[in-house]
């Protein structure tokens, strides 16, 4: 996501600053931009000028102490704690003037914002994945957080050819207290027996026009995000219909976490055609 958002930035001229926990991560981030970059070009989207102008606008580096920057975006994986943290940082690293962002997908701006000086600097959005393609930005608006902010992400939003949505600063926001459950009740479905995983998949895909599945979008998604925001919308209302399935908290248990560990409630290793494998309802 981080990389992403670095992209579309960077392709409509804005510097950016790419930053991780380490240099490796950083050196990863470059390399899925410029891949992505190439297969734009390939298809005639991009040209190779355009593509080095991109990569130009990005500066990638380990450490953003005394960055002279105006706006910082959090990109950080869906924990509370790690977020904190960052906020603490980010609101003693940067310009005291300088926005800052999270791209969370659930959790609340307004804690974000209190662990800061500038809790009025402080607000959401919640870029959609792949962000290059998707046009949604989620802008959520912390308790504390001012118009002049909120009108400085939107226009940059705009300005990134993106459709900003005005949220509330509730737990999930729009779109994850929707789609988490959908995922959730899926993976219930699976747990009870109802049907397979491919099943499933294909009810919502032919029969309610969705583009890919509840399981496949959760692989894709990671299924340890999927239980962190069906926590976090369990802790945030206190509604049993918010419970996370038993079976996404053992698959996480496990360590299948999707696409990007090799197994979720596909196999992603198995094929040899590269093609998804459902796993065996005897694994599960």
């Amino acid at each position: 996501m981080g990389g992403g958002i670095a992209q579309v930035l960077a392709a409509k001229g804005h510097e950016v600053l790419l930053n991780d926990v380490d240099e490796g991560r950083i050196r990863k981030g470059i390399e899925a931009i410029a891949k992505r970059l190439d297969r734009d070009v390939e298809k005639g989207r991009l040209t190779g000028e355009q593509r080095g102008d991109v990569l130009a606008h990005i500066d990638a580096r380990p450490h953003v102490h005394d960055a002279d920057v105006r706006l910082a975006i959090e990109a950080a994986t869906e924990r509370i704690d790690v977020k904190l943290d960052l906020f603490r940082f980010l609101d003693q690293n940067t310009p005291p003037e300088a926005v800052l962002a999270s791209n969370t997908s659930s959790i609340s701006i307004t804690v974000l914002g209190a662990v800061t000086s500038r809790a009025e600097r402080v607000v959401g959005m919640h870029f959609m994945n792949p962000v290059p393609v998707m046009k949604l930005v989620e802008i959520i608006r912390g308790l504390a957080t001012d118009d002049a902010t909120f009108g400085f992400v939107r226009d940059l939003a705009l300005g990134l050819d993106k459709t900003p949505v005005e949220v509330r600063d509730f737990p999930g926001f729009i779109s994850n207290r929707i789609l988490m459950p959908m995922i959730n009740e899926a993976i219930y479905a699976l747990y009870e027996g109802v049907a397979s995983v491919e099943a499933i998949d294909t009810v919502m895909k032919l029969g309610m026009n969705h583009p890919m599945g509840p399981l496949t979008l959760a692989d894709f998604i990671g299924l340890d995000t999927c239980l962190a925001i069906m926590n976090v919308l369990s802790d945030g209302f206190g509604d049993t219909k918010y419970r996370a399935c038993p079976l996404l908290r053992q698959y996480v248990a496990a360590g299948w976490l999707g696409k990007k560990s090799g197994r979720g409630f596909y196999d992603y290793t198995a094929s040899a055609n590269g093609a998804p494998a459902a796993v065996p309802a005897a694994a599960r």
